[in-house]
C-alpha cells in the first residue's frame, strides 16, 4: 500500500494547472461516452446538524489510464473559525485486476484542484476571448484554486473583484493573490457588486440555501456555480444552464434540484459539458442571458487526478509503502 500525504500530493501537482484542465476535459468526454461508472454519492449527515457532512464518492473512469476507487470527504464549515480547513479528504485507489486497494492519498488538494480545473475548463469553453476579469463570491481555498486555474487558461485575466462575508478573510485572500498570482484583487462589501463587476463570476461558498440572484450580472455573463447552493431558483430558471451530470446535480437540495422540484422537470438544463466538449450536443449561447455552470463534481475526476498523482509519485519515489497492509496470499 502506497500512502501519500498532503505535501507529497502538493509536490506532484505543483504548476500542473494546464495538465489538470486537459485531464478533466478527457474525463468529461469519457463520461459522456459512457466509459465511466459514477454511482450517486453517499451523504453522511448527523442528527440535528444541518451544516456538517461527510460524502463518499465511488467511481470508475475508463480510457487509456483507467482508475477506480473512492473519495471520502468531509465538510465542517466551523473548522475555519478554529484555523482548520473546512474540508478534509482521503482517496483510495483500487487495482483493477484484483480489486485490492493499492494507494491511500490525502485528498483535499486533489478535490480542490479537480474542482478548479472543471471551473476553468468551463470558463475557457464559454467565455469570450479576451475576458479580462472575474468576480469571486467566497474567499476560501476553493475560489483561490479557481483563480489560480483561471490565471493559467485565460491569459487576458488581469482584474479580480471579490466579496466574502468575512472582511478579514477577503483581505487575506487579496494579499495572497497578489503574492502568489501577481493579481490585484478589489475587495467589495456587497455580493452584487462582485457579480456585476466582470463577465465571469465564480461562486464558491459554504451556503446551504440559496441567497443570491443574478440581477446585477452582465448580459451573457458566465457564472461558475461551484458550490451549487448559492443561486435562487428564479436565477437558475432565467439562465442558460450547463451541468456535468444532471442526475448528480439535481440532488441534495442544490439550486438545480430546487429548480427541478419547482418546475417538475429538467427542461431548464440546456446541456451536459461532456456533450458540448465532444460536439454531441448543439448548444448556442444567448448573449442576453447568463450561463450558469453547475458542476456536481464527479468522483471520476478525483480518480483521474489521483491516478496521475499515484503514478508520478511512484516514479519519483515519493510516499510511504506499507508492507503487509493487506492479507498475504493463501496459496
Amino acid at each position: 500500500m502506497l500512502i501519500l500525504g498532503h505535501d507529497e500530493v502538493a509536490e506532484v501537482l505543483r504548476d500542473r494547472e494546464k495538465d489538470l484542465v486537459e485531464l478533466v476535459r478527457t474525463a468529461y468526454e469519457l463520461h459522456d461516452e459512457g466509459r465511466s461508472a459514477v454511482p450517486h454519492s453517499t451523504f453522511l449527515r448527523f442528527p440535528g446538524d444541518t451544516r456538517n457532512r461527510i460524502i463518499g464518492l465511488p467511481a470508475f473512469l475508463g480510457g487509456d489510464q483507467p482508475a477506480a476507487g473512492m473519495k471520502w470527504i468531509s465538510s465542517f464549515p466551523a473548522n475555519v473559525e478554529a484555523g482548520l480547513a473546512r474540508a478534509s479528504s482521503v482517496v483510495v485507489l483500487n487495482e483493477l485486476t484484483t480489486g485490492r486497494p493499492v494507494a491511500l492519498l490525502e485528498g483535499s488538494l486533489i478535490s480542490a484542484k479537480r474542482t478548479a480545473a472543471s471551473a476553468a475548463l468551463a470558463a475557457r469553453e464559454f467565455t469570450e476571448p479576451g475576458t479580462g476579469g472575474v468576480g469571486l463570491i467566497g474567499c476560501g481555498p476553493i475560489n483561490f484554486e479557481v483563480l489560480r486555474f483561471l490565471r493559467a487558461v485565460l491569459p487576458s485575466l488581469a482584474e479580480v473583484t471579490a466579496f466574502d462575508l468575512s472582511p478579514d478573510r477577503a483581505a487575506a485572500f487579496a494579499r495572497r493573490a497578489a503574492d502568489e498570482l501577481d493579481l490585484p484583487v478589489a475587495v467589495v462589501d456587497d455580493a452584487h457588486r462582485a457579480v456585476g463587476a466582470h463577465p465571469l463570476v465564480s461562486l464558491a461558498t459554504t451556503a446551504s440555501t440559496p441567497h443570491l440572484d443574478l440581477r446585477a450580472a452582465r448580459p451573457g455573463a458566465v457564472v461558475l456555480h461551484v458550490s451549487l447552493r448559492d443561486l435562487t431558483v428564479e436565477a437558475v430558471l432565467a439562465a442558460q444552464n450547463v451541468v456535468d451530470d444532471a442526475d448528480h446535480v439535481c440532488r441534495e437540495r442544490t439550486s438545480p434540484h430546487l429548480a427541478e422540484q419547482r418546475t417538475g422537470g429538467r427542461a431548464f438544463i440546456d446541456a451536459p459539458i461532456g456533450g458540448v466538449l465532444r460536439g454531441r450536443v448543439r448548444f448556442t449561447r444567448d448573449p442576453a442571458r447568463p450561463l450558469v455552470y453547475s458542476p456536481f463534481g464527479l468522483g471520476a475526476l478525483d480518480m483521474a487526478v489521483a491516478r496521475l498523482v499515484r503514478d508520478e509519485a511512484a516514479h519519483r519515489g515519493l510516499g510511504t509503502t506499507v508492507e503487509g497492509f493487506l492479507p498475504r496470499p493463501t496459496t
